[in-house]
């Protein structure tokens, strides 16, 4: 079956179509919030954050559609899918929204154009270009390359046998860089403030995710989350000593935040840690860290961990009552560890008793190489150096950690990216090459309607992960960092089950990386901000307010 044309296609109508979405979603906020709000209408609160979260996503494909006609059909044919999806949510339940049945009406000529079976078919093999400047295609080049040459070969091992990663990868991509893209330059990075920064980190997230989601995708995340957190609060001192190591990758950071009662209420946190002085008493020159910490991935290959922890035992501080700290310890055996201090080499106050600390390794579906671990800390010591911001720094490590966890977002909408990207790719191949019934697979209408709308929403993911990196860049754009996360990790979860479904019996075969890119593509609405708690605690409170 060869491509026929599709109608011209006509921004000012798709934005028209829009309008009265928008419309509606306004009247829905109105409606939500003067009936009890987000808690009291829990299911409508979480439709309408994803919906809107489309609707806006959208809208940067609008933009994206100003650079020709082929993106603009792409612009199209997303907003029609957007349009449907948020009508499929209110279906019968129209008046808990504040709506009449319809409400999409002035709209439904667009959808029907662009939801054509034909229409969408055509559009099969066309995914438009991504438009970035020279600069950032070489930043895309170079770590596309680099995922090629060193992390695909490795990535199907690693994950069947839960291994670990390969060191040349670490050392690899510490060398073009990776690992400083967001340290300033004045220490030993490669951010130069503004704009470029948040680019070629959400342009390098795509390319090593696309070779593999455990292996590359999420390496330069948390150093990245600890830098944020140090270019934040950290003192002079603190970044002069932490960042160049963290942006040559003599040291390696995982993140302690999640614990076992507590995930993303992390204003729930119990890990404590108590100040002690050098003659054991209450004082200051460290602390004591005690609790379980669980989900902290790549914890065993780390040497520190940005641990947040409750530093004002009253816990009608929430918030206001933690701290966050840099736990040094040495690296570990992936398949579990237990770390003693000793008193006499540490420098730990005299009398003190022992540090320990026990890693237990949690075996998962997919999203393997970097391992998650719970982590039991019991008299652990840190020097007070370690306190991020120092004694300013207390009852601040909320703040620190989030001005990390919202970058965390855009990045795992830039990995959904990435594994969206080489779940079609591998789809399109196969396709294009497996006959059924005398004819390739790729020539059928409904093979080709799939495709389609994976490389439709693949692009619209791409442009508005590049759009919020803009708004990020100035300071803005929280809100819709969480909507883009929202949104296309649930994306890559449809993308990659039916790029599996069309290789059929094989796709369920270990041997076809299409079954990697399912179960990896799970985690993506779990982790860094869990879907529900996004949807209904940070995009439908923020649009209800």
């Amino acid at each position: 079956m060869s491509d026929i044309s599709t109608p011209k296609p006509d921004l000012a109508d798709a934005a028209r179509a829009l309008d009265v979405a928008d419309q509606a979603i306004s009247r829905a906020i109105k409606f939500l919030a003067a009936t009890g709000g987000a808690d009291t209408h829990q299911v409508a609160a979480y439709d309408l954050a994803h919906g809107a979260a489309g609707i806006r996503m959208a809208r940067a494909a609008l933009e994206y559609g100003t650079h020709g006609e082929t993106e603009a059909r792409i612009a199209c044919a997303f907003s029609a899918d957007a349009l449907a999806e948020l009508e499929t949510r209110v279906a019968g339940r129209a008046r808990g929204w504040g709506l009449e049945a319809g409400f999409l009406a002035d709209a439904a000529a667009f959808i029907d154009i662009w939801r054509d079976p034909d229409v969408l078919a055509s559009m099969a093999t066309v995914p438009g270009d991504r438009h970035l400047d020279s600069d950032f295609e070489m930043v895309a080049d170079t770590f596309r390359r680099f995922a090629e040459d060193k992390i695909a070969p490795v990535a199907e091992h690693v994950h069947r046998i839960n291994g670990d990663i390969p060191d040349e990868v670490i050392s690899g991509l510490a060398d073009i860089g990776g690992f400083g893209l967001s340290v300033p330059e004045e220490y030993g990075g490669f951010a130069e403030g503004g704009e470029g920064d948040y680019m070629a980190m959400v342009i390098a997230t795509e390319e090593l995710s696309r070779a593999s989601l455990g292996v590359g995708g999420s390496l330069i995340t948390r150093p990245e989350i600890l830098t944020r957190a140090l270019v934040k609060g950290g003192t002079e001192e603190q970044k002069r000593h932490w960042l160049p190591r963290l942006a040559s990758a003599e040291i390696l950071a995982a993140v302690a935040v999640t614990e076992p009662d507590f995930g993303s209420d992390v204003a729930g946190c119990k890990v404590a840690a108590r100040p002690v002085g050098a003659d054991g008493a209450d004082g200051a020159d460290g602390w004591l860290i005690n609790g379980v910490k669980t989900w902290c991935t790549f914890a065993a290959r780390a040497n520190v961990l940005m641990l947040l922890a409750r530093t004002d035992p009253d816990r009608s501080a929430a918030h206001r009552g933690l701290s966050i700290f840099i736990v040094e310890k040495e690296v570990a055996d992936g398949k579990g560890f237990v770390l003693a201090q000793d008193p006499s080499t540490l420098g730990r106050p005299a009398g003190s008793p022992p540090g320990r600390m026990e890693g237990r390794p949690i075996d998962t579906l997919g999203y393997r190489g970097m391992h998650s671990y719970e982590l039991a800390f019991e008299n652990w010591w840190v020097p007070s150096a370690n306190l991020i911001g120092g004694p300013d720094g207390l009852g601040k490590g909320f703040y620190y950690q989030m001005e990390g966890f919202e970058n965390g977002r855009l990045q795992t909408a830039a990995r959904a990216v990435g594994l969206m990207q080489a779940a079609y790719e591998a789809a399109l191949d196969y396709a294009s090459n497996r006959v059924v019934f005398g004819s390739p697979i790729v020539d059928y209408q409904l093979t080709r309607v799939k495709l389609a709308r994976m490389s439709i929403v693949i692009q619209a993911a791409r442009q508005f992960a590049y759009q919020v990196a803009r708004m990020m860049a100035k300071g803005e754009g929280s809100m819709e960092a969480s909507m883009v996360k929202a949104y296309v990790c649930r994306a890559a979860e449809w993308v990659t089950r039916e790029a599996l479904q069309i290789h059929g019996g094989m796709g369920y075969a270990e041997e076809f990386p299409v079954s990697r890119y399912f179960v990896d593509a799970r985690v993506l609405s779990i982790f860094e901000g869990a879907d529900e708690t996004l949807a209904l605690k940070v995009i439908a409170r923020r649009l209800l307010g």
